[in-house]
């Protein structure tokens, strides 16, 4: 391409590559005067314009492809900002405007206007400019895509907040419920307990005063003596399950001298039942401590059902209870020495469940720590329950 250039002479040898870099690139380039006429302009600027570039040379380029914005109203040449970049004698980069094809159509363009410098003098400036439909065509899609897609997600979070919120709700719902039904089943019990005690009781007491009576009058009978005694024995067996069954439906101890006495007997009955080695320890702090009727109620319940559990699956040897205070948190730990198991993810059994729920109710929580084969230590903290 250049072998004849040493037969040119210098200046036009750099004129005749200067002319060849023009044209070779893709992009459209024209140079303007200090009066913004094109002195000028690239085979592919010009056919991007929809011109020739002998139809381009010596006019206005401002008028011709730059003179309004994208909405159609008209761009004042101070505005213009290809005209500052000599004006102000510094380099512009801008794709945020549109330039003028020769049938009236505008496009968006991307263009740069650099100073063209004689020594210190500024003589003009050259403009590279590029058709960027198909990118802001592109971005177009793609901010609509990220708008679409931001939509969805709004739409999608704003359902998922509702179906949480109803979730929420449901389960605050069946937790009021299931105090609820606490509350309830400890009145029924309490009333029953009233009942058997008044009504059962007093008969039972009733009938072993009467035997008692008969007995002291039966003179030598031998045989009458001793149907009687074994019908005292009887009597005194009914008097002790019902003893027993009004103590699991309501213990008196705990209306009347409170949980940490009830707990301690609780555990004594349970030792004599089990034969399990049971040690119990409240320091003074916590023994002067009330929690309120439900709340010991609940507690009570929580510990009876541990230690119904221990009898039932843990295999141990013996039974640890404590309650202490941790801060003004109330802690209270049941351990054994037995099987122990794997500890669910999420409780399955009515017992652990029952726990829970009674434990939350208190706005408490309950911590299982349990291995197989290493005992089980169940830990329930209610957060400010010491005064």
């Amino acid at each position: 391409m250049f072998a004849n250039l040493h037969n040119l002479s210098h200046h036009a040898a750099w004129r005749r590559q200067l002319e060849l870099i023009l044209e070779s690139t893709g992009e459209g380039i024209y140079g303007i005067d200090l009066r913004g006429r094109c002195i000028f302009i690239n085979e592919a600027g010009a056919a991007m314009l929809g011109y020739t570039p002998d139809e381009v040379l010596g006019r206005s380029m401002h008028y011709l492809i730059h003179h309004s914005h994208a909405d159609e109203t008209l761009m004042p040449v101070h505005e213009c900002r290809i005209y500052k970049a000599f004006q102000e004698g510094r380099g512009i980069r801008v794709d945020d405007e549109v330039l003028w094809r020769r049938e009236g159509r505008s496009f968006p363009a991307e263009y740069a206007s650099y100073p063209i410098r004689d020594g210190n003098a500024v003589v003009g400036a050259v403009v590279t400019f590029n058709d960027i439909t198909e990118r802001k065509r592109t971005q177009r899609l793609l901010q609509e895509a990220h708008d679409q897609l931001e939509r969805r997600v709004r739409e999608r979070t704003a359902e998922l907040t509702t179906a949480h919120d109803n979730l929420r709700q449901s389960h605050q719902s069946l937790r009021r419920l299931s105090a609820h039904l606490n509350t309830v089943r400890e009145e029924e019990r309490r009333h029953i307990a009233r009942d058997i005690h008044d009504e059962l009781g007093a008969s039972l007491t009733a009938l072993q005063l009467e035997m008692n009576w008969l007995r002291q009058r039966l003179g030598d009978d031998a045989m009458m003596r001793d149907k009687l005694d074994g019908m005292l024995e009887i009597g005194s067996h009914a008097m002790q399950a019902v003893r027993r069954i009004l103590n699991d439906l309501r213990p008196g101890v705990l209306d009347h001298l409170g949980l940490w006495a009830a707990l301690e007997t609780l555990l004594l009955d349970f030792q004599k039942r089990s034969g399990l080695d049971c040690h119990y320890r409240c320091t003074p702090e916590i023994e002067r401590c009330r929690l309120g009727r439900d709340a010991e109620i609940a507690l009570y319940r929580i510990v009876q059902e541990v230690l119904t559990n221990v009898s039932r699956h843990a295999r141990a040897t013996q039974v640890r209870l404590e309650a202490r205070a941790d801060h003004r948190d109330l802690l209270l730990s049941i351990a054994d020495d037995g099987l122990g198991m794997q500890v669910p993810q999420q409780p399955t059994s009515f017992g652990l469940l029952g726990m829970r729920e009674r434990t939350l109710a208190l706005g408490g929580t309950l911590d299982i720590d349990s291995h197989p084969g290493a005992g089980t230590r169940i830990v329930l903290r209610l957060p400010n329950a010491i005064a």
